[in-house]
């Protein structure tokens, strides 16, 4: 008797589990975007922290947003969502810049200096950001239909 064929197991697109993978593998990408421009504003060019720290994420955000709506959350771009994720980028934003200037002097007054002292604020300051962003986009942004 002749066997039906296996059929593929195929991962739900719009599973928690899929989405926050995508949205690590994305934001590891654009993190390394928005970092690295951080450190060059400041440690290579010498800008103010803040500034270099804004401009980083200026970039970095903007990559987040176009590789997040079509890769991570399968939506199309538009201006509504635009404004809404900009709207929580903004608030994130705000919280980064909070955190990345409220660790330079602990950081420094335990003997980091330059460049690590930079990448540590950085990694706080991202890691409050991308776990805030990936829960208010999936349930209010990006939410599956």
């Amino acid at each position: 008797m002749p066997t039906s064929p296996k059929k593929e197991r195929r991962f739900d697109d719009n599973s928690a589990l899929v989405q926050l993978v995508r949205f690590t593998t994305v934001g590891i990408f654009t993190a390394l975007i928005d970092w690295s421009l951080t450190i060059f504003f400041i440690d290579v060019i010498g800008w103010p922290r803040q500034v270099g720290k804004a401009i980083g994420w200026v970039f970095g955000t903007l990559a987040a947003y176009l590789l997040n709506s079509r890769y991570t959350f399968k939506s199309e771009v538009s201006a509504k969502k635009a404004a809404a994720v900009f709207t929580l980028y903004a608030s994130t934003f705000l919280i980064q810049q909070l955190i990345f200037w409220v660790t330079n002097e602990p950081l420094m007054a335990m003997g980091f200096q330059g460049a690590t002292k930079n990448t540590i604020s950085f990694v706080l300051a991202q890691a409050v950001a991308t776990i805030t962003n990936f829960v208010l986009q999936r349930v209010l942004i990006f939410k599956a239909k």
